[in-house]
This record gives structure tokens, C-alpha cells and sequence, in this order.
């Protein structure tokens, strides 16, 4: 695969934050995902985020697993930590990187095939284990790269363009991260840069897991009667000596409206997202109360977006450990290796 760097030539007038970066020192390579994609209106958020909260590049760890959201990674923060983990095995890969070295800030990108399918056992114990990290889910409710097959988020009821309707009930992964413990949970739509951005801001600045679910229309497999939000798509088989793939530009979707509203959104197979943004009296510290708000409004058929649920005084899996304060690859083998006095104590309450 052929990858296009962006050249590294910065206007001199660009804005610098308060470590004397630009925008252009938090971007990555140029994406080739499919024009009017929503990953990278996500990626775009977090570029737009690092580059407000003063976060040096070389702080920031990102991991993925495999996918059109594990893509992603390579286009924003190029100087910063990164790992490209197997399909669904990206937050163990994480939280053991967060065990080492727990003075880096920690995000993962990943999608709902990569969380809600193969790997959503990994998803669940680095939640329910406090892992302090942001965990950013892309959810298009379909397999892209596979040519759109319908994934665990799609919703029951979904039909692709041939007529074959998905069965199964989706999975929730922002109700499901509230049920295992995790301590900042959102979900916001990739053509709200208004609401995402700051969402991405008080992730990475929050202690614990922190998980956001963006719905992410897919522009490419987008031909489903009565989704919500993800698509099908359109491919003739041949037996010709090769295949091509044309994938017409879409412009990107976007959309602002006000705390309390309910904006639909059409896509562009013609169906419509419903999103219900919190109105602003909302108490996101009651977990229980944001379970029941979500299924109510999911009775309803809204998707509701914001921050949902945050708790300020929130633990991570090294306050569960109790480990030092030192990051443990920077500790000393004479930090590591316990004296004699040390084994003896040790032996003696095992007697």
C-alpha cells in the first residue's frame, strides 16, 4: 500500500497552542479512506482536540485493532506512541502498555466490528478493569472493508439492497460500557464537531476508562433500506481477469442543533438518524438514571448523544493495583529485585 505524507512545510502564521504547536504537528498522513467518510471527521476532532488541551505529540499513545477505524490512527498525532494490534485484540494490547508506562496518555481507535464482534470480550475487561484510557469507538454498523456486511451494532430490522434483512438485535456499547463500571461515557455523531470535540477533551483528561460511541455513516455501503446507520453494498460478480471497485465521493454529513433537540439526520441512501441531544439540566453522575434514559429514548427510536455519564472521582486499574508511583519500565533492577529481608517476611507469612 502506497502512503502519502502531507508535506511538513507549516505556514508561519498558523495558530500555536500553549506549547507552540500548530494543528499541522497533531495531523498524520493523508487519509485513504473513501472521501465524505465520517472517520475522518472523527479524526479531525481529535487533531483539533490535541492541539486545544496543549497535549505534547510525543504524550500520546494510540492503538488499534483491524478495520476502516483502525486506519485511522495513521492520520492525526504522526509523533505520537502507536500500535496497530489483530482484529479485536487492541485493549489488551493497550492495557498492558498502560501497566509499563502509565505517564502517557492512552487512546484507542476502534470500530464496532473491531469492539461489539471478535473483540468484545477484550472490550469488556479493559472496562470493567478501569483501564485509564479513551477508547473511541467508529460505529457505522457495518463491515467496510469486507464490502458491508452487517455488523453486531446494525439494527434488527436493517435490510441490505438485495432484500436480506439482519435478524439479530444490536449490541449497545455505550448502555453495555455503563453496565461495566466504565467512568466517562459518551456517544456524539461524526458530523458534530461541536459536541465531539470537547467530548474527546474530557476523555483525555479523565482518570479511567472513558468510551465514546460516534456513529459514523459509512459513504461507501450506504445502500440499506430502513437502517439507521449503516449501508450495504452494490458489487457485480464477473468473471473478468480483474474487479474493480469505484466508490463515487460523498460530501461529509454534518449536523448542529441544540441541547434538547431532536435533529434527524437524512444519509445518503435516504434513510434517517434520529439524535436526541441531552438538554442541559441532564445529570450525567446518576449511572442508573442514564441506563433508563437511554432505553427510554431507544423505545422511542432516538439515539441520544452527550455525555452521559461521568464520575469525577474516578479510580483506574493502577489505584486497583496499588502501584508505585514510578512507571514500571523505569524502575531499577535494584527497585525490582527484594532483598533477602524482603523474601524471608514474604516466606514466613506463607508458613
Amino acid at each position: 500500500m502506497t502512503y502519502i505524507a502531507k508535506p511538513p512545510l507549516h505556514h508561519p502564521s498558523l495558530e500555536k497552542n500553549a506549547l507552540g504547536f500548530t494543528r499541522r504537528d497533531y495531523e498524520g498522513r493523508i487519509s485513504t479512506l473513501c472521501a465524505g467518510c465520517g472517520h475522518d471527521s472523527i479524526s479531525a476532532a481529535i487533531i483539533q482536540a490535541c492541539f486545544e488541551i496543549d497535549l505534547a505529540p510525543h504524550r500520546l499513545a494510540k492503538f488499534s485493532g483491524i478495520g476502516c477505524s483502525s486506519k485511522t490512527p495513521d492520520y492525526f498525532v504522526s509523533p505520537a506512541h502507536g500500535f496497530n494490534a489483530v482484529h479485536g485484540r487492541m485493549p489488551s494490547v493497550l492495557t498492558g502498555a498502560n501497566i509499563a508506562s502509565k505517564d502517557l496518555i492512552y487512546l484507542g481507535v476502534s470500530g464496532d466490528g473491531d469492539s461489539a464482534s471478535i473483540g468484545l470480550g477484550q472490550f469488556a475487561h479493559a472496562v470493567r478493569r478501569g483501564v485509564n484510557m479513551t477508547y473511541i469507538v467508529e460505529n457505522n454498523g457495518v463491515y467496510g472493508l469486507t464490502k458491508g456486511q452487517f455488523s453486531a451494532t446494525s439494527d434488527k430490522g436493517s435490510k441490505a439492497k438485495k432484500g436480506a434483512e439482519n435478524k439479530d438485535s444490536p449490541i449497545d456499547l455505550v448502555m453495555l460500557a455503563l453496565q461495566l463500571g466504565a467512568t466517562y461515557v459518551g456517544r456524539s455523531f461524526s458530523g458534530d464537531k461541536t459536541q465531539l470535540v470537547p467530548l474527546i477533551k474530557g476523555a483525555l483528561h479523565h482518570k479511567g476508562a472513558a468510551i465514546i460511541d460516534v456513529l459514523s455513516p459509512c459513504v461507501a455501503f450506504n445502500n440499506h433500506v430502513g437502517s439507521t446507520k449503516s449501508f450495504d453494498y452494490v458489487r457485480e460478480h464477473n468473471e473478468a481477469v480483474n474487479r474493480l471497485d469505484v466508490i463515487s465521493p460523498r460530501a461529509p454529513i454534518r449536523a448542529e442543533y441544540a441541547p434538547g433537540e431532536l435533529k434527524e439526520v437524512v444519509q445518503h441512501d435516504g434513510s434517517t438518524l434520529r439524535l436526541r441531544k441531552i438538554e442541559e439540566e441532564y445529570d450525567p453522575s446518576d449511572r442508573n438514571a442514564a441506563l433508563g434514559y437511554l432505553a427510554r429514548k431507544a423505545t422511542e427510536g432516538e439515539i441520544v448523544t452527550g455525555l452521559l455519564y461521568v464520575d469525577p472521582a474516578a479510580h483506574d486499574l493502577h489505584d486497583s493495583l496499588n502501584t508505585v508511583d514510578t512507571p514500571l519500565n523505569k524502575l531499577r533492577d535494584v527497585d525490582l529485585i527484594p532483598p533477602v529481608s524482603a523474601l524471608e517476611k514474604i516466606n514466613s507469612g506463607l508458613r
